[in-house]
């Protein structure tokens, strides 16, 4: 689960991280007042959207302009009547994709003279199963581009969980980053203070960039991000009440209400699977036979028949979608309960696209002949190459 800018910086500012004092609009007629509770003599107005790029973003409507979800002011007013022209209106970064995020929220900052920008991150290192810091001196905008050209100047620093944080990792950070003097013990302080928060509230990942000396040499948090262990919110209540929903893909919200792992992507055909494992193969298999998947969707061991008639309502709501693949292969799953679901769904949101199934398992015969005495229009697939090349074809024609 991931937070806004103005959230995280709350949360960071709890537990003693340097943050810039800052005021969130969620309506245009309170932007004046948000500016006017700081002191300038500049502000920093930012669209809060989940999505990089704001900087170099552009606004769909052209009354908005093209100056980015990131904007400077120099006064009170001018900063109130850019939040109002931002308010309302979709961003477009290289991360949102062409349709864009509408900006729900702005938030007003005071703002802050900078020596450099730093780039610094925690995260879960999958490979070394431990948390570590990553950090570069090319802090800012063009950090995407740092690590596709020069990986060489972004470090990573692993922490061993049974030591946990130690100064010498601060001070090894502090050295990445070129810092001296004071500045030293600030960082030291600051990644102790991270490192904390990212362990005590279950995060994923906690990125700061840019991380900025100010020109009085001191270390600030000038922008955050931060992501959540989803499935660690059960113990972490107050990180819950922070969701906005209105940034999650609808599809993938209605699939969470229902315990349904389900991921929006890109392609053309829906797949319907039982475990993560199997639904991976589903999607790399279909991209073998030159398609590409439209979601990640695993109903899961114990899907119950409301389950998988969602499942397929959520696959079916997708536009992009051109034909579905039901690839179940019975365990605890009963073939029986996918077909009873399957049927309930088409005779409910009808079925205007191709589609196959492959049944293997547990009441597989049930399973089929429920299908098959059905009268629905369903292509019978025998393994799942078989299944993977039948939608294929059907979805190229």
């Amino acid at each position: 689960m991931n937070i806004h800018e103005y959230q995280a910086k709350q949360l960071l500012r709890s537990y003693g991280a340097p943050v810039s004092d800052g005021r969130v609009v969620l309506r245009a007629e309170e932007a004046k007042t948000a500016a006017g509770a700081l002191d300038g003599p500049l502000w920093v107005v930012k669209a809060q959207i989940h999505a990089g790029g704001r900087g170099k973003g552009s606004f769909k409507e052209s009354d908005a302009g093209e100056k980015g979800g990131i904007r400077l002011a120099k006064s009170v007013e001018e900063a109130a009547d850019e939040a109002k022209k931002m308010l309302g209106k979709t961003l477009v970064t290289h991360q949102t994709g062409p349709s864009g995020k509408q900006v729900g929220r702005i938030y007003i900052e005071e703002g802050s003279d900078i020596e450099r920008e730093l780039y610094l991150a925690l995260l879960v290192d999958r490979v070394s199963s431990r948390i570590s810091f990553v950090c570069s001196t090319e802090g800012g905008m063009d950090i995407e581009e740092v690590a596709a050209s020069t990986p060489e100047k972004i470090l990573s620093f692993p922490v061993d969980p049974a030591t946990g944080y130690q100064p010498f990792h601060g001070r090894r950070i502090a050295f990445a980053l070129g810092l001296s003097g004071q500045q030293v013990k600030q960082c030291v302080k600051l990644m102790g203070i991270l490192y904390n928060a990212f362990v005590e509230k279950d995060m994923e990942m906690l990125e700061i960039n840019p991380l900025i000396v100010t020109d009085k040499g001191d270390l600030k948090v000038l922008d955050a991000k931060l992501g959540f262990d989803s499935n660690a919110l059960y113990r972490q209540a107050d990180v819950a009440e922070l969701r906005d929903e209105t940034e999650e893909d609808p599809k993938e919200l209605q699939a969470s209400k229902y315990d349904l792992n389900y991921i929006a992507l890109d392609g053309e055909i829906g797949c319907m699977v039982n475990g993560a494992g199997l639904a991976m193969a589903t999607m790399d298999i279909i991209k073998l036979y030159g398609a590409e998947p439209a979601n990640f969707l695993d109903v899961g061991g114990g899907a119950t028949k409301e389950k998988v008639t969602e499942a397929f309502k959520i696959i079916t709501s997708d536009k992009n979608v051109k034909g579905i693949l039901v690839n179940i292969f019975g365990g605890i799953m009963r073939c029986d309960v996918i077909a009873e679901g399957v049927i309930a769904a088409v005779k409910e949101v009808g079925l205007e696209v191709p589609l196959v199934v492959r049944l293997e398992g547990t009441n597989v015969e049930q399973g089929k002949t429920l299908i098959n005495e059905s009268g629905l229009n369903v292509i019978a697939a025998d393994s799942l190459s078989d299944g993977a090349q039948k939608i294929v074809k059907e979805v190229k024609g």
